[in-house]
């Protein structure tokens, strides 16, 4: 099913060229009306005789800051990957008859997941059994109690996601 459905896990976008990053810089208003005033400072400097002075200034200020910016940038994407290699929680399955532990980026459409109190659920999974679930889903809905959930639930076609009870939503806890 692994080669049929691929891994458990969000396909990422192709990564910016530290280039792209700092030509994105100049896409914001205003920097591009920064450099439309360098630019109207260069060309009376030039036409009149006067000093360039404040053209290269302005210049060096907005090129600075686009380099901040894409050292930022890059920090704040070392720093999501590290989060995300630390967040790769494990799932209980039963294969093969016997419950066995895996990485959630193994699990795949069928396994059976056991959930326990306490567990991190490691992919959207639709229930076929529970017994007093109860699952903290603030993150994705905002509220502020566990919500129950029920295996037994049959719910209509187009039942919105916070309403489906025999759903359980990954990077969730179950509480109860």
């Amino acid at each position: 099913r692994q080669e049929k459905f691929g891994l458990n896990e969000l396909r990422e976008k192709k990564k910016k060229t530290l280039l792209q990053m700092f030509l994105d810089q100049f896409k914001d208003f205003l920097v591009i009306i920064l450099l439309v005033a360098a630019a109207i400072s260069i060309v009376v400097g030039i036409l009149e005789g006067e000093g360039l002075v404040d053209g290269f200034i302005i210049l060096a200020i907005v090129i600075l800051n686009s380099v901040l910016g894409v050292i930022q940038e890059q920090r704040a994407n070392d720093a999501l990957a590290a989060l995300k290699k630390m967040s790769s929680p494990s799932a209980k399955v039963i294969r093969n008859g016997k419950p066995i532990e895996v990485k959630s980026t193994d699990l795949t459409v069928g396994d059976i997941v056991i959930l326990e109190t306490g567990d991190y659920v490691a992919a959207d999974i639709r229930l076929i059994e529970s017994i007093n679930l109860r699952s903290d889903e603030s993150a994705l809905t905002g509220e502020s109690t566990p919500v129950e959930k029920d295996a037994s639930k049959e719910l209509k076609a187009g039942t919105p996601l916070a309403e489906r009870e025999n759903m359980i939503y990954m990077s969730t806890l179950i509480t109860y």
